[in-house]
């Protein structure tokens, strides 16, 4: 898939350190800008939650926006480089991204 971060859905990821939630992926994607021209996106289906039994996707925790939240499990995540931080053995599953340098993001398997 292929984003234009000049979209007002995307606007967020006009600024470094900034993050915006991106459809696709098994629960959502979270795609979080590190620099000028490096993203990350991670899908936001919790693996503290193999089955998938929790309704809700990974959240970034109010208190700290570089950790999402599995409400369910309570685990933990970097959103920095989808490591567990907290309830969980297993990272994110994290998806490759291409920026073109102006507007384009891509995220791919």
């Amino acid at each position: 898939m292929v984003i234009d971060i000049n979209l007002p859905s995307y606007n967020a990821l006009i600024g470094v350190g900034n993050w915006s939630y991106v459809n696709g992926g098994s629960r959502g994607i979270i795609v979080y800008r590190r620099s000028i021209d490096e993203f990350v996106a991670f899908d936001r289906h919790s693996p503290a939650d193999a089955a998938g039994t929790c309704p809700q996707p990974l959240i970034p925790d109010p208190d700290n926006f570089l950790t999402l939240v599995d409400s369910c499990s309570s685990a933990t995540f970097s959103l920095y480089d989808g490591s567990p931080i907290s309830g969980s053995d297993f990272g994110l599953r994290m998806y490759q991204t291409s920026f073109d340098g102006s507007s384009l993001l891509r995220i791919y398997n």
